[in-house]
């Protein structure tokens, strides 16, 4: 071997070395190409190295490391068009754009942080640029009916046997036998009614208590009643099946009488029995009775009422706004007087409250 080729077989162990995968072979083709393109040609010996000894385009750097510390010179001005050609690359103006993303990730963080307070503030007690914010947070609460199950049943693969399915799959077998089959009841939708008092006393939680019972009408509509209590009853579920809740809202108040004014809580709960209850509505339901319970008429016929209502439904919900204040007990006369008959007194006042209403209405029987 010429002293070049011992050169060049340097050079291939040293490409080698750099992390390039040389083999006996390529080491072969490398020398056998230098001596046909010329070993005085930088540009030559470089092309026919990187032809015969690289294998991938990943083995280009290190054989261009290589070549430049072995033959102390500069490499060959000829490139790879692929690697050296300049590119024009379109780049963000990233400091902009860091500070417009701190900027965006510090409102999300202030508006989560207002929002995580509105949830325990009482609504009543919240001025006008924060109740815009609450109604807001009113569209993202996710209210899920109650269920029942339904005598009729459905095809399933646990449960019950279905002995009619079975037979009718042995008889297409010619009395083969084969595999159970089984079936399981329906579940539907439980029927559930609001009753809201909107008189003098529930003001400052009305307007909250209907965006809530809107949100319940959204989810289930076929399946949802709202009524209002006042001096009068007042059905509002045409009204709030309006899909945009300030149009609902506007309608509702617009179809109620007696808003902000007096209550008469037994009269008006004895009208519901009376003219709906009894018919259906109220039957095997889930009755929700938004009111603080001032009775300005007689607490022992607001007793009796609900004690009629009761034996009706499924569950008496009583969500009452100063139930979850410090310091409150359910002594006041027309409380005192449904306590017994309701199957659960939740408060009523704040979104947590709410949410929590909501989770008691959907809650499967004990």
């Amino acid at each position: 071997m010429s002293d070049a080729d011992e050169v060049f077989a340097g050079f291939a162990r040293a490409v080698a070395a750099a992390g390039v995968s040389v083999t006996p072979d390529r080491t072969q083709t490398y020398l056998e190409a230098v001596s046909r393109a010329g070993a005085d040609d930088r540009a030559a010996s470089y092309w026919a190295g990187r032809a015969t000894l690289c294998s991938t385009p990943d083995d280009f750097a290190a054989y261009d490391a290589t070549f430049e510390t072995w033959f102390s010179a500069e490499p060959p001005t000829l490139r790879d068009k692929r690697r050296t050609e300049s590119r024009s690359v379109p780049q963000a103006d990233l400091s902009s754009a860091d500070a417009e993303g701190d900027g965006d990730s510090h409102n999300l963080s202030v508006v989560a942080s207002a929002e995580e307070v509105l949830r325990n503030r009482d609504v009543a007690d919240l001025p006008p640029a924060e109740r815009t914010l609450l109604n807001r947070m009113f569209a993202r609460l996710e209210p899920h009916p109650p269920t029942r199950r339904s005598p009729r049943r459905r095809h399933s693969r646990r449960g019950e046997i279905d002995p009619a399915r079975t037979v009718r799959d042995q008889l297409r077998r010619a009395g083969e036998p084969g595999p159970l089959r089984y079936r399981r009841r329906r579940v539907r939708e439980r029927r559930t009614v609001w009753l809201i008092d909107v008189s003098g006393s529930m003001e400052p939680y009305a307007d909250s208590l209907l965006r809530l019972a809107h949100r319940a009408v959204t989810a289930a509509p076929r399946t949802t009643e709202v009524f209002t209590l006042g001096t009068r009853l007042t059905r509002v579920t045409p009204a709030l099946r309006l899909r945009d809740p300030e149009l609902a809202l506007t309608t509702a108040g617009s179809v109620v009488p007696d808003w902000s004014g007096g209550t008469r809580l037994g009269e008006v709960l004895r009208a519901f029995v009376d003219r709906w209850g009894q018919r259906g509505m109220a039957r095997s339901a889930v009755v929700v009775v938004c009111s603080d319970g001032w009775e300005r008429g007689d607490p022992v016929l607001l007793g009796q009422q609900v004690e009629r209502l009761s034996r009706l439904t499924y569950r008496l919900v009583w969500a009452n706004p100063h139930r979850g204040k410090v310091g409150y007990e359910p002594v006041q006369g027309g409380i005192a007087a449904v306590l017994p008959y309701v199957d659960a007194l939740v408060a009523g006042h704040s979104m947590r409250t709410f949410g929590e209403l909501l989770a008691v209405v959907a809650a499967p029987a004990p």
